[in-house]
């Protein structure tokens, strides 16, 4: 007869659902973010060090030439894009060999590693070779295209 109450005494002891508390999404979200939780996240560390050397200067899409016709071209804007990598190398702009600064008629457009050149409102004048300077360093690259407007014959 001493054999019998432990037998019962374990069923309810060990009811499965509520003795284990599920935790919340809060909870766990907590949990993550106490510093000193031991090593979930990698040290912070400037990735710059290895960088420069890893990543090789270029562009991951040239610039394409724009064609308009001057009856189009008149009045409308024409977009010169690059993209390039990495994102911190420096985009300069030229037309025909010399600089293009930004002004009301040229903005630069930079996000990231996507460059562009916005031409606004396209003349006649506006026609000739374009060209994306990117520099890293002691490195240069650069990628050229031309904006040719025709006359309309």
């Amino acid at each position: 007869s001493e054999a019998k109450p432990p037998k019962e005494e374990t069923p309810k002891g060990i009811s499965p659902v509520k003795a284990k508390k599920t935790p919340s999404p809060a909870d766990a979200e907590r949990r993550k973010l106490r510093p000193g939780s031991g090593g979930e996240k990698p040290p912070e560390e400037p990735p710059f060090t290895y960088q420069l050397k890893a990543v090789p200067l270029k562009f991951v899409k040239e610039m394409k030439d724009i064609v308009l016709t001057e009856a189009e071209s008149v009045g409308s804007s024409a977009i010169f894009e690059v993209l390039i990598s990495p994102s911190t190398a420096i985009t300069s702009w030229m037309k025909d060999g010399s600089n293009i600064r930004e002004s009301p008629k040229h903005k630069f457009i930079a996000d990231g590693k996507d460059r562009k050149l916005h031409i606004i409102d396209v003349q006649l004048s506006d026609a000739g070779e374009y060209t994306c300077v990117l520099r890293l360093g002691n490195k240069e690259k650069t990628s050229t295209a031309k904006l040719i407007v025709e006359g309309i014959a």
